[in-house]
This record gives C-alpha cells, structure tokens and sequence, in this order.
C-alpha cells in the first residue's frame, strides 16, 4: 500500500474542503432559486385571480394550470404545491425579503412558516429559525409545541414584542425574554403519580439531552446539587446549567408544589453565591429558574422576580391536549398583558 506524506495528506484535505464549500454554495444557489420561483409562481397566480376577482375562477386556473405544468415538467405541481406557492406570496409580500431570507431559509421552512396566523408570531418562529439554525422539522415541533407561547416575550404588549424582535433581527442577541418559557413540557420524563423532587431531579439527568432540548437552545449542563457553604451551613442547588449566547449561568431548583414567597430568598442566596465565587471574566450576572408545578401568579407579580434576576415556570410531566395547552396559554398571556398595562397606566 503506498505510504501518503503529509504534506499530500493537507493537499487532499484542502481541495477535498474546496468541493464541500463548492457543493454548499450551490445547494444555497439551487435552494434560492426555486424558492423565488415558488414566490413568483405564487405572485403571478394570486395577481390573475385579484384581476378577474372570482373564486370559482381562481379554482379553475389552479386545476389548468397543474394539469399543463405536470404535462411540460413532470411531477411535483400539484393543485396542492401550487396552493403552498399562493399561500407563500400572499404571507410573504415582499420579493427583496424573500431574496435575502432564501439564502439561510429553506422553501420548506417558508412553506411551513406561511401557515402560522399571527405576523408576530411567524416573525418569531422566522428569527429563530436564522439564529438557531433550526432544520425543517425542529421549526414544526416548536410551532406544534407553542413555543411562541411559551416565551416570556409573548406575555408582553404587541409593540414591545415587534421592537424586541426587530432588535433582534438586527443584532441577532437574545434576550432572558427569547429564552425562558412557561410552561415547560417534560412528559418525556414518564413520572409516575406522586413523585418526590429527587425522582424529578433523577428523571431529568437520565432524560438530560431532551431536557435541554427542552430548555432551548443554547444550555450547557454544569452541575448537579451544587454544594455552598454559606455562614458554615451547606446548601444545595438542584441544577446548574450555563447558556453560551446569554453568557450566564443559570440557577435550576426544581419544586413539587404552587411557588411560595420563600423561594425567593433562597434562590437570590445561590445567585448571589454564584456570582461572587463561580461567574467567571466577561460573563454576566447569572439567573435563576424557579420550576414548579404550579404558579401563584399574584406572589411573582408583588415580589417583582424580574428585578432579582428570578423566573418562575410550571412544568407539565403528562402533556394535555393540544386545545387545553392553547386555552391554558392564551389566559396566562392575557393575565400577564393586563398586568403589564394597569402597571403601565399607575406610572
């Protein structure tokens, strides 16, 4: 067998570097393309049935022109792509837009993305998709899990939600908002009835890579029952992560029952601990999350958690159907936009 020399072994390695970055560079060119063809397809269509303004016309045009695509083309323009292609102008109005989001977005990712309602919402699901690289079935699980929902940021009034995401669209930054959810949902632990904080804890270390899943992107693990030794008496955090964009450690202590008053204190005891013995140069204050079964919505809002660096989320061990979710979610964001407001008006 004939012996490489190194300097052949960096040859191959270099031109073999050279075709993938050539071969990536066409995907994104070929993935462009037939995205704006899809957009225009979508355009001109839409535009012929505004002109002539009837549905039942609008219907037989999509009918005709299938039947005349596949016969010059082949498969793949069926009454239902060229639906996605209408569907996908309409949500996407602007050309320029799509040019540019084309070249880091699949036409899968935007087809997916025409069928979320709320502007606000897709605009989320859009940024995210660009800043996490989150493949075509990652963005499906999220919107399917109401990740929009779940965020902190969605709580707030509409006007902060578009500066806060315009920002980020600019900067690519995320914020505490982006990153914490409520609630988080943990049925992949399989928890029986009557399970003890240990059992959680125990349950989310061997479910560790879903959980961080979970968690979002972006958490590092780092420790479990963290020790400090505080006045010569021994505390212990339940879980200690680090989120590298964030660039803060986070405090997790998890609870069985409603939130309580007290968890405040002892979760600014840690943070305060962590800060002073564990952050490390060019690191952030660290947060807390406070896990519990269930919220007292009215104690978070008095102790103003916020301020300390404290966020309280419900966890679901056993998830509920898909309409108990989005009822549950929608009152918690109305509680939590009122709040805002009537906060809003006493200043």
């Amino acid at each position: 067998m004939e012996k490489i020399q190194k300097k052949d072994l960096r040859l191959i390695e270099e031109i073999s570097g050279l075709i993938d970055e050539a071969k990536k560079a066409v995907a994104i060119t070929a993935n462009s393309a037939i995205t704006v063809l899809y957009w225009n397809i979508g355009n001109r269509v839409n535009t012929e049935i505004l002109q002539n303004k009837r549905a039942d016309y609008g219907k037989n045009i999509i009918g005709i022109l299938s039947r005349k695509l596949t016969e010059n083309f082949g498969r793949g323009w069926s009454e239902k792509q060229l639906r996605h292609c209408l569907r996908f102008a309409e949500t996407f109005d602007n050309k320029e837009i799509v040019y540019a989001l084309s070249r880091e977005l699949s036409w899968t990712h935007f087809r997916t993305l025409s069928y979320v309602k709320n502007d606000l919402s897709r605009l989320f699901y859009l940024e995210m998709c660009r800043i996490e690289n989150w493949g075509t079935r990652d963005l499906s699980e999220k919107i399917d899990s109401m990740l929009f929902e779940r965020t902190a940021i969605s709580k707030k009034p509409e006007i902060l939600i578009q500066e806060e995401l315009q920002k980020l669209q600019k900067t690519k930054n995320l914020t505490p908002d982006l990153v914490f959810r409520d609630p988080y949902i943990l049925d992949f632990l399989g928890l029986e009835s009557n399970f003890s904080e240990k059992k959680l804890e125990d349950a989310i270390l061997c479910e560790l890579e879903r959980f961080i899943m979970e968690l979002g992107q972006g958490f590092t693990f780092v420790e479990r029952q963290k020790r400090m030794l505080i006045d010569g008496e021994l505390h212990k955090l339940d879980l200690l992560f680090y989120h590298r964009r964030l660039k803060r450690l986070v405090a997790i202590d998890l609870k069985l029952g409603r939130f309580k008053a007290a968890y405040k204190g002892q979760m600014e005891l840690y943070l305060r601990y962590i800060e002073k013995n564990d952050i490390i140069h060019g690191e952030l204050p660290p947060l807390g999350l406070l896990l519990c079964a269930e919220g007292n919505y009215e104690q978070i809002e008095l102790l103003q958690l916020d301020k300390a660096g404290i966020r309280v989320a419900e966890y679901i061990t056993e998830l509920p159907s898909k309409e108990l979710l989005q009822d549950k979610l929608h009152k918690l964001i109305e509680f939590e936009r009122k709040r805002l407001e009537n906060k809003r008006d006493d200043n």
